[in-house]
């Protein structure tokens, strides 16, 4: 764990809420220390969570501690990748700032050419979510090549990446519980499909704890199935 937190440390809540302090402590341990999942996995999660709350200090902290328990530059990337998709341009610019600076900028690189082929937005939709959801049907119905680009996005966020498919899963929980969003089940359903325990769901939905707090775990905390 840190060894040092600026929360745990702010004078006012030692003096007056002890009781805060102690159970904050009990998740920064939970997060910063390896557990169902690595702790270097769960800082890259609360980095990418805490961006996506516009906590840029916050997510350089978690993603300087993440790089110092061993996370490699281009497991972090993997973030810059899942916000790009799942929250747009402004949000992912920001966490590549950050991967920049703890890691160092990258050098620029020729684009790889990428197309879907006919058909196989609609089949990964199918396979993925066990029929197209509406919002996904009307947008193959009415602006086909925009539902390409869905599925090219949200294919390189889960399988095309230098995570395994189970972590990006795991990272989307904790960036959609930190958002309080009910899209979580559907994350929740990919994570179990990909080999995720409910303990390993649980740890990535508690990386939303410091940039959202515990209202985190209440908006997505119901979806777990203890044995």
């Amino acid at each position: 764990m840190s060894a040092s937190n600026p929360l745990l440390e702010s004078a006012a809540l030692v003096a007056l809420a002890p009781y805060t302090v102690a159970g904050y402590a009990l998740f920064r341990e939970i997060v910063e220390t390896d557990g169902a999942v690595a702790a270097r996995f769960k800082g890259l999660f609360a980095a990418a969570a805490a961006v996506n709350k516009g906590h840029r200090e916050l997510a350089r902290r978690e993603l300087e501690r993440a790089r110092a328990q061993g996370l490699p530059a281009d497991e972090a990337a993997s973030a810059l990748i899942l916000l790009a998709s799942l929250r747009g341009e402004a949000t992912a610019l920001a966490f590549g700032a950050i991967l920049d600076a703890v890691y160092g900028p990258r050098e620029a690189a020729p684009a790889a050419p990428v197309a879907a082929a006919p058909g196989e937005a609609e089949a990964n939709f199918k396979a993925y979510f066990g029929t197209v959801p509406a919002p996904l049907a009307n947008l193959l119905a009415l602006v086909p090549r925009g539902a390409d680009g869905y599925y090219l996005m949200r294919k390189g966020t889960i399988d095309c990446n230098r995570l395994p498919r189970k972590l990006s899963e795991l990272m989307l929980i904790a960036v959609l519980a930190a958002d309080y969003s009910p899209m979580s089940a559907t994350h929740v359903k990919g994570a179990r499909v990909a080999g995720a325990s409910e303990a390993e769901i649980a740890e990535a939905i508690l990386c939303a704890v410091p940039a959202a707090g515990i209202a985190a775990w209440m908006s997505a905390g119901a979806l777990l199935e203890p044995s």
